[in-house]
């Protein structure tokens, strides 16, 4: 495995004093008598209630571990009231509903429709977004401007629909010779607002866009590649989606069988076998995201906190995977890499 560092890909160039303790039995004898007062205050710390909103998944290990760099420690002084809908987007209304009567001091919500759903049940509770992933927050009428977002929403924006292009851009460089180009989705309406950017970039490449829906169903994934098959596509571009992200394993099984090379969100699709991925870091956004919970938990406004956009962006390339193709990656696009598995 090697590591490179590189410059971004595409948005470019965008990182107490203590007083010493005097000496003698006195001060011993003051620490002794302070040391718990401090337990004492410790113990009694508020503990400060955090509802979670999501379709897909529980809390996070990278959020939980990015509040806990920031001082709230589950358990300690924090604890959170989950809500998993599970994929059935039915249960939002009433899950949302649970958490406002529990009286939670923050809602993350995950997704547009858990935070849309979070935003009909109140707007008096602060809604931490985490992330959103879908059209242009202002234009979806969710805040008012990035800068001021207004009411009691913020959050951190994934721009999933620049970096969809970005990734077909990426997948172009990678397989050259490829002019028909597959894109996976789950619900052409939910993947709409994510798809002109998308055209835009295969309109200038010259590129044909071959639509492989999988509904709503884990099991349609053999009739979405078998499509892409029949309809002889030369590459996969694979939508950013938690559905798609839960299903990694299985995607990447059928991209191999049908031997189209790919491209993801998320760099755990390359390291587990996909050929390649760009975007940005889990860890990164819940860092995001986490800076949003904690000023909140301090006093902050929502509506007077800029929503976030990402900051780093992450392409790892898989040449296992590209040598098992028969594909060569070239040599300018490896050497963008952050991340190369050999």
């Amino acid at each position: 495995m090697r590591t490179q560092c590189r410059a971004d890909l595409w948005f470019g160039g965008r990182g107490l004093n203590r007083r010493s303790l005097l000496a003698g039995g006195a001060a011993l004898t003051a620490g002794a008598l302070v040391a718990p007062r401090t337990s004492l205050a410790q113990t009694a710390e508020r503990m400060r209630r955090v509802g979670w909103l999501s379709g897909t998944d529980n809390v996070r290990p990278t959020l939980s571990g990015a509040l806990r760099e920031l001082s709230w420690i589950e358990g300690q002084n924090i604890s959170f009231d989950t809500r998993n809908a599970e994929g059935q987007r039915e249960r939002y209304a009433p899950m949302a509903k649970d958490l406002v009567a529990a009286k939670v001091e923050i809602i993350i919500a995950v997704a547009p429709g858990a935070i849309r759903t979070a935003m009909q049940t109140t707007n008096e509770i602060p809604i931490v977004m985490a992330w959103w992933g879908g059209p242009d927050l202002v234009e979806a009428g969710i805040i008012a401007s990035y800068a001021r977002p207004g009411g009691n929403v913020t959050g951190v924006d994934m721009l999933l629909s620049a970096l969809d292009a970005k990734r077909l851009d990426v997948l172009h460089q990678a397989v050259p010779k490829a002019t028909k180009i597959a894109v996976l989705i789950h619900g052409r309406q939910m993947f709409e607002p994510q798809m002109p950017a998308v055209r835009e970039v295969a309109r200038k490449a010259g590129l044909t866009l071959e639509i492989a829906d999988t509904g709503d169903s884990s099991s349609a994934y053999d009739g979405a590649f078998e499509t892409i098959v029949r309809t002889q596509c030369q590459a996969l571009l694979v939508m950013a989606s938690p559905s798609f992200a839960r299903d990694r394993k299985l995607i990447i099984e059928h991209a191999a069988r049908a031997r189209v090379p790919a491209i993801y969100a998320a760099a755990s699709n390359a390291r587990e076998g996909g050929l390649m991925s760009y975007g940005t870091t889990a860890l990164d956004l819940d860092r995001q995201v986490a800076r949003q919970i904690d000023k909140i938990l301090r006093g902050a406004k929502p509506g007077e906190l800029p929503v976030e956009q990402p900051s780093r962006y992450e392409l790892v390339v898989n040449l296992v995977t590209a040598r098992a193709l028969g594909l060569v990656i070239p040599q300018a696009l490896l050497l963008q890499a952050d991340q190369v598995i050999e």
